[in-house]
């Protein structure tokens, strides 16, 4: 089948077809056309599909196919390498699930206290999706139990690699039943990810889609450095020069992402780092206000970017160019989506002439250097929005109406200065747009949402 094909055209549930056409999802994307037909004939599937391919739809409409909802036992597992990535799983598989009634999706992932989870989880679920070390956690626990999986979802598994889960994952397959229903998704056919699939995988179908930065929607910029110190200076040189509104700048320690966050909060910018020393909390707030318009940068390694799902990034810039091909394609696949134009600046030093052939070989062209943008004494923009928290979420029955209700009441703040609204179990996020700020503060504090009183503060990147 093509992603010409219609969803009707797959043997799909009826009340999955409507909840498909209720979300305006007619025709599916090619890694869904590719991949339900074996998904959904019970085969195994080895598929190289990027972030934004829409992957996660073609798992999960097998995942709700197959379900036995009256059977309130364990019988998919999806596991992610991030808890944001797990997240945005979780929330699709519910999105798609709207139209069945009682199926329970649960998330397990690390950063949050597991005594809640293992509530959840005497309760019974029908779908889990977690990282690799929580979900051995409540296995070796005996909190989760696998004798009903039916199906088994590897998520950007060369990610779980990279970032050492193998023995995790490997403790948690051999916990499954043996006969099950296997499915690996990943952004690279690297070489440990091909040995994996060669030992979990039962004669699998195999899907590879294009990767989004082979598009021609990306417009690749090399710049030769005089020196590695050089970096800096060009980095900020670049953003001065364009101006994005959003940019992820990937450098490959978290050393030099530390270091170069300062430098560039130091220039004025409004910038946060992403890396793996970051608490939780942390990290959700960065990545929160970086997808709401209120974090113009930020500086990533490319593990702590993993799942990161922003639209139209207007900017990628690779600050050191990446250890191998296939991470350089991944980073600059995150810009240019859904046919937007994107661009991605690369800075590399003459000692890094290899790397450049290597990129060569892999987009079949010749790269040579660009010269740089004229130097200007611009300011670093503000970012048009400002994050505000709220000390009450989904726990306080608040809803993203009584948030947009208290702050336009009186018409103090307009709607069309209102934001994304992103609501937690203890806390809310809203953003507003920077001139309406005090008031908004005003509103939220002088105001009753659900009959009480709620605190409101702005939130500043870190």
């Amino acid at each position: 089948m093509t992603h010409q094909t219609p969803f009707s055209a797959f043997a799909l549930p009826q009340a999955l077809l409507e909840t498909l056409d209720s979300l305006a999802f007619h025709q599916p994307t090619p890694v869904q056309a590719l991949s339900l037909p074996v998904i959904l004939a019970g085969k195994d599937l080895l598929a190289q599909a990027a972030t934004g391919s829409g992957k996660t739809a073609a798992f999960a409409l097998g995942i709700l196919s197959k379900l036995n909802v009256k059977r309130f036992r364990v019988q998919s597992l999806v596991l992610c390498p991030t808890r944001e990535l797990a997240e945005q799983v979780a929330t699709e598989i519910r999105t798609l699930a709207r139209g069945i009634h009682n199926i329970k999706v649960l998330t397990l992932c690390g950063g949050v206290p597991t005594k809640g989870q293992t509530l959840s989880l005497e309760h019974g679920a029908h779908i889990i999706v977690g990282t690799p070390g929580r979900v051995l956690d409540h296995l070796q626990q005996q909190h989760l139990q696998l004798d009903e999986l039916s199906m088994l979802v590897l998520d950007e598994a060369d990610r779980m690699l990279e970032m050492g889960f193998a023995d995790e994952m490997q403790q948690i397959i051999a916990a499954a039943p043996a006969q099950r229903q296997q499915l690996l998704f990943s952004a690279t056919f690297a070489p440990a990810v091909k040995k994996l699939a060669d030992a979990l995988l039962t004669s699998p179908e195999q899907v590879i889609i294009d990767s989004p930065a082979s598009k021609a929607s990306i417009s690749q910029q090399f710049y030769l450095l005089a020196d590695a110190t050089a970096r800096t200076a060009t980095t900020v040189r670049l953003l001065l020069a364009k101006m994005p509104a959003s940019c992820v700048i990937f450098a490959n320690t978290r050393k030099e992402v530390q270091s170069l966050t300062e430098q560039l909060k130091q220039a004025g910018f409004s910038v946060a780092a992403l890396h793996g020393d970051l608490e939780q909390r942390e990290r959700e707030q960065q990545l929160l206000q970086f997808a709401n318009g209120s974090l113009q940068l930020l500086v990533a390694t490319d593990v702590a970017a993993r799942g990161l799902d922003i639209e139209k990034l207007d900017l990628v810039i690779n600050y050191e160019l990446a250890h191998d091909t296939d991470t350089h394609i991944h980073r600059i696949g995150r810009t240019g989506r859904a046919g937007e134009q994107g661009v991605a600046c690369t800075l590399y030093t003459e000692q890094e002439g290899y790397k450049i052939g290597l990129l060569e070989d892999a987009f079949a062209q010749n790269i040579s250097p660009e010269p740089l943008p004229a130097a200007n004494n611009l300011k670093p923009p503000l970012p048009a929005m400002v994050t505000i928290e709220i000390d009450g979420g989904k726990k306080q029955k608040l809803r993203p109406a009584d948030i947009v209700g208290a702050l336009t009441r009186d018409e103090q703040v307009a709607f069309a200065d209102i934001g994304k609204i992103q609501l937690q179990e203890f806390r809310a996020y809203v953003a507003v747009k920077r001139t309406a700020l005090k008031a908004a503060l005003q509103q939220l504090n002088n105001s009753k949402m659900k009959g009480r009183s709620f605190r409101a503060y702005r939130l500043t990147p870190v």
